[in-house]
């Protein structure tokens, strides 16, 4: 019985394999088009990234004088002594407690001890310890 059965599965694979094989259409390459350059308008500038301390651009400039100009008056800057420093958690190497926000705690790991961080919940500056 299962000898006729192998001849038929046999004879079916042989018959499959005579049937003629379709080519997949070949493929045609369509041409690029080309446009003059008469009508073409220039790309709009990039957006830059927003620089706080950069003077304003539409502001127009006065020419300087040939005087010398007075020395700048003090930028209001906060000497590195007059910060306060963070306060260690202990049992957490990197993390401080704010001085400026007490009871939360900041992730310091990488920033060399008296390096000026800003407390991301006040916006103030604080010494690492």
């Amino acid at each position: 019985m299962k000898l006729p059965l192998l001849f038929a599965l046999l004879a079916a694979f042989i018959v499959s394999a005579c049937t003629d094989y379709e080519e997949p259409p070949r493929r045609v390459r369509h041409p690029v088009a080309r446009y003059p350059d008469e009508g073409r308008q220039p790309a709009p500038p990039t957006q830059q990234p927003f620089n706080p301390n950069a003077p304003p651009e539409n502001v127009a400039r006065e020419e300087t004088s040939t005087t010398p100009a007075p020395p700048p008056a003090p930028s209001g800057k906060v000497a590195k002594g007059d910060f306060p420093y963070g306060i260690p958690v202990p049992g957490k190497p990197h993390l401080v407690e704010s001085p400026f926000s007490p009871g939360k705690y900041i992730d310091v790991e990488g920033f060399a001890p008296g390096t000026e961080v800003k407390d991301p919940y006040t916006g103030k500056i604080f010494l690492v310890p």
